[in-house]
């Protein structure tokens, strides 16, 4: 007889922890933030509860685990998205065709893409609202998640400015904040419908205003 071969445990916590991730994000966009709840997530994902918290000190920590989890997917689902070709780009994720609006502009318009994506919208409000309560875990969204994506447009915008495109005078830190505020602040509101045309007009306006003056 063939030798019965060992259970692989670490393909099965793999699968439960993908379950677990699974169960949390279909909760928060199903039932919301608040409704959402660590035995309501181990009953649809099908673990024990002493499973979850054997990984996870709280809802806060599985919900940011998940959705950090879900967007790595969508990029490496995203391959060939804003930013790859071989036209040549500052940072993944951000093109440099030589034309910084058009540039800004394709990147915007993805953002907006994702923050109309129903499977991402929800996750990312509770996370935002959360961290505003909850300073760690504030802290661990912006760390994680926010700071990685702003330093592309920080590696871009000084990019421009080598180039002559921007003032060399502005802090890049600080003019991405006209490109990227606008937008959150549209979107956390809902106070108007989030578009591509609204993205490209924040674009023109803060690279006219970036501009180098005659």
């Amino acid at each position: 007889m063939a030798p019965t071969k060992a259970p692989d445990s670490s393909r099965r916590s793999d699968r439960s922890r993908r379950a677990i991730h699974d169960a949390a994000l279909a909760l928060v966009t199903e039932v919301g933030y608040r409704r959402t709840t660590i035995e309501g997530i181990a009953a649809r994902a099908g673990v024990g509860k002493q499973t979850i918290y054997r990984w996870w000190p709280s809802k806060a920590a599985v919900l940011m685990d998940a959705f950090l989890d879900l967007a790595g997917r969508a990029a490496e689902d995203a391959g060939a998205g804003p930013g790859s070709g071989d036209t040549g780009e500052s940072a993944p994720g951000i093109p440099d065709t030589g034309d910084l609006a058009a540039d800004l502009k394709l990147v915007l318009r993805a953002t907006v893409d994702e923050l109309n994506d129903p499977a991402l919208e929800a996750p990312t409000r509770a996370l935002t609202a959360e961290g505003i309560v909850d300073a760690k875990l504030g802290a661990e969204f912006v760390h994680k998640l926010l700071d990685p994506q702003l330093a592309l447009y920080v590696t871009r915008l000084r990019a421009a400015q080598e180039a002559g495109d921007v003032r060399a005078d502005i802090d890049p830190r600080i003019a991405l904040e006209l490109l990227i505020g606008p937008l959150m602040h549209r979107w956390l509101l809902r106070t108007l419908p989030l578009t591509h045309a609204y993205a490209d007009e924040i674009v023109d306006y803060a690279v006219g205003g970036l501009a180098p003056r005659a």
